[in-house]
């Protein structure tokens, strides 16, 4: 299943007979005006409907066949039209496991975001060329259907005998990975980190019994390598591979970065201390006297050009470390809580996004720093601390997930550059560790009075760990969809446009932390706490594991243990 071959999207008229198949071909062509019509074809003359068609289709050079097949072709044809129509929106209205709806949100005609640049961008990136749109929609920007889509490009109507890339994610959007899943690894211990490679090539798990396991997704989820982890606190709080995919980076709650060879699947699997093999750690402190003398990472990530790492400590600092010079080059004093989030914006690398637990979201240019460091910008509107963010890649938009029980949208454009004294007061939160109880806030009508985010989207658990929130592929969805782990198991895909829920996906019995979609193909895949590493596909045939069940036994079992982030 790949979107730039030929497997997947090459369902033009699969389970058709030839007879169905002329008669779509036919059909197409007298809407799209490329055919005339005769009066046998419209059935006026020559008998009854079905004989009429008979006759349309020999005169196309199809064998003649008896009714009994003709009404199994037609039988063919209407369940390929169902099955190309296929979305998860049938149960929108089904409340979700504690009580939030999930049909909250906004008609795609009513969403904030339509008149909105980010809105206009996500549908150009997502819609059918004005030729596939000729038939089968009735209203400016709804959907196409995906068969008549497939019919189109059969007989060639765009001329290009292709689909453009913003129709095949208008096709992808209709094939989302939300079947299975199958078990790809089964542990005894908590699985904390888990992500595709830029490529999708290789898949990085980030384990607590201290291994990190490296698989290649190429050659049928088969592990590449198996590293062994130093000087661990507790667990792997986060991974990060190079943009050559050459090396890994792996985080814990100490101050050291440790960097190893992703290696290749000749060398062997083991990750030992030997002339072969590369694992140095990566001092991130500093000489300064204000620097606390332990701390721990939260958060880290590679520059798109490979040259700096990213890191958000519990020290409430980022810290940015050159690897050409081997130190690091900025320690910015960046919130009043531990960063529990950073990234880099856009391909850049000038500009970095935190999150912290001081509930803000900051905007860090790195050409502006000075010793009094200030942020370029801050963007106010959770109540709670942060625990993940995601950039869209272009520098302007990103998304965040909150202990709020909350993700949201931003526009960096909408940042305050300074605070003004008015907004200095702290805003009121609960006093309460989100790793031992439920939010306090649950079921109220909470606003931040001075919130500027674009949208808000609700119906997740985010307690006891960093749970993470990315946006969709942009070569594949558009980046039309935003997905994220929760604390009860699922794993829930919002429309980014409507802030609907669009599907969620039920498996775990513990919380999946991370969780990654596949760059390229329709894949998507789960790490939770119950040691299960889980892949979901767009395949209605797929066997799936037997489902898994959050029972309040395990929730106790979880509750009772000790977790620092």
């Amino acid at each position: 299943m790949n979107f730039d071959g030929t497997n997947w999207l090459q369902l033009s008229f699969v389970g058709m007979g030839n007879r169905a198949r002329n008669r779509r071909t036919i059909w197409l062509e007298e809407s799209l005006g490329l055919r005339q019509r005769t009066e046998s074809q419209h059935g006026n003359v020559g008998g009854s409907g079905r004989s009429s068609r008979r006759s349309v289709a020999s005169t196309d050079g199809a064998a003649s066949c008896d009714e009994e097949d003709e009404e199994h072709e037609d039988d063919d044809e209407r369940e390929v039209i169902s099955d190309c129509s296929h979305t998860d929106d049938e149960d929108d209205d089904e409340p979700s496991r504690y009580g939030v709806e999930r049909g909250d949100g906004y008609d795609s005609d009513e969403s904030p975001l339509n008149e909105h640049p980010l809105g206009e961008i996500i549908y150009y990136r997502t819609s059918a060329s004005r030729d596939s749109a000729r038939f089968g929609r009735r209203r400016p920007r709804e959907a196409v259907n995906v068969s008549y889509m497939l019919a189109g490009r059969e007989i060639n109507v765009s001329g290009k005998s292709n689909f453009s890339r913003a129709e095949q994610c208008h096709v992808a959007c209709n094939y989302l990975p939300t079947h299975g899943p199958t078990t790809v690894d089964e542990t005894k211990s908590r699985a904390y980190t888990g992500q595709f490679s830029a490529d999708g090539s290789l898949f990085v798990a980030g384990f607590q019994e201290q291994r990190i396991k490296i698989y290649n997704v190429e050659k049928g989820w088969k592990l590449q390598k198996n590293v062994i982890c130093r000087n661990l606190r507790w667990t792997v709080t986060d991974t990060a591979l190079s943009p050559d995919q050459r090396f890994l980076v792996y985080a814990s709650i100490n101050p050291i970065v440790h960097l190893v060879n992703v290696g290749n699947e000749s060398g062997g699997v083991e990750s030992l201390a030997n002339i072969t093999d590369i694992h140095e750690g990566l001092d991130l402190s500093v000489d300064d006297p204000r620097q606390e003398n332990v701390f721990g990472i939260w958060s880290l990530q590679f520059s798109h050009d490979g040259r700096e790492i990213v890191a958000g400590a519990s020290d409430r600092c980022i810290y940015v470390y050159d690897m050409e010079a081997q130190r690091t080059t900025h320690r910015i004093v960046a919130h009043s809580d531990d960063v529990n989030a950073v990234i880099f914006a856009d391909s850049s690398c000038n500009v970095i996004f935190s999150g912290s637990d001081d509930s803000k979201v900051k905007v860090w240019d790195k050409r502006c720093l000075t010793q009094r460091t200030e942020p370029a910008g801050i963007l106010e509107g959770h109540l709670e601390g942060i625990t993940a963010l995601d950039t869209f890649g272009d520098g302007q938009y990103l998304i965040s997930n909150s202990k709020d029980q909350t993700l949201k949208l931003w526009d960096v454009r909408k940042m305050d550059s300074s605070t003004p004294r008015h907004r200095l007061l702290k805003i009121p939160t609960f006093r309460w560790d989100y790793r031992w109880g439920d939010y306090p806030g649950r079921g109220k009508n909470l606003k931040h009075p001075y919130d500027v985010s674009l949208m808000t989207y609700k119906g997740h658990q985010v307690l006891k760990t960093l749970i993470r929130c990315y946006f969709s592929p942009a070569q594949s969805t558009g980046q039309r969809y935003i997905y994220t782990g929760s604390t009860d198991g699922l794993v829930y895909i919002f429309d980014l446009i409507t802030g609907k829920v669009k599907s969620v996906l039920n498996y775990h019995e513990g919380p999946v932390r991370d969780v990654s979609w596949h760059p390229t193909q329709p894949m998507l895949v789960s790490s939770s706490w119950d040691g299960h590493i889980a892949k979901w596909m767009y395949s209605p045939d797929i066997v799936a594991a037997p489902r898994r069940y959050y029972r309040s036994s395990d929730r106790a079992r979880y509750d009772g243990d000790f977790d620092s982030d």
